[in-house]
């Protein structure tokens, strides 16, 4: 991955994309060519050197049946969205201005291990479950269905875990722009309502860390 100096991430800012992500995509080098899945993944800090991902794929996906060649890849997204000139404070100076992206990104490169195993494949959706239904007023828990139903469900997936092995993290979030200019992208951005990219943009842009 191509990262400039003033936007690469620092160690803290790759745990908590790693622990609060959504989903992500698992990208396998295999004899048959390349093979992706996006699926949720829990981050495991125990795990080896550096953590690692947790995930689970449906029985019938060919990609954990398929050996992968050298590291797995699995891609990592934070916040992301367009940025327009019209929100520069130097659009109305100079006009020397043009549209990017900001985004914020990982790319975790390891070990995939395999586990077709029921009990590791109950306690992976257990965390996986708590974790995205938290902030649910009436959480659901793998215990509301019929233990026979979950049962069935758990021998249509096979688990997948990826050793971490190094992380390669960009953290793009106009850092290269004035004070004004960031602070306009912020206000855009609350205008056209993604209070994600802007509270991005708020803890990467804080004045002590530029």
């Amino acid at each position: 991955m191509y990262v400039p100096g003033h936007f690469a991430a620092d160690d803290a800012a790759v745990r908590e994309l790693l622990a609060n992500h959504g989903a992500a995509d698992l990208v396998t080098a295999t004899p048959q060519g390349l093979l992706a899945t996006l699926l949720p993944f829990v981050y495991d800090p125990e795990v080896g050197d550096h953590g690692a991902l947790l995930g689970h794929v449906a029985r019938n996906n060919e990609q954990w049946q398929q050996p992968a060649l050298g590291e797995a890849l699995v891609i990592v997204r934070g916040p992301d969205a367009y940025v327009t000139p019209s929100w520069y404070a130097t659009k109305a100076e100079h006009g020397r201005v043009v549209p990017t992206w900001n985004y914020v990104t990982a790319h975790v490169y390891g070990r995939l291990v395999v586990h077709d195993d029921p009990a590791w494949l109950d306690s992976l959706v257990r965390r996986l479950t708590d974790r995205h239904e938290a902030t649910n007023p009436l959480p659901w828990s793998v215990d509301d269905a019929p233990p026979k139903f979950i049962s069935g469900q758990l021998r249509a997936i096979v688990g997948v875990e990826l050793v971490i092995g190094r992380v390669e993290a960009k953290v793009k979030l106009s850092q290269n722009r004035s004070r004004a200019d960031i602070d306009g992208v912020i206000t855009g951005l609350e205008a056209r309502g993604d209070a994600a990219s802007a509270s991005a943009m708020r803890a990467a842009n804080r004045p002590s860390e530029r």
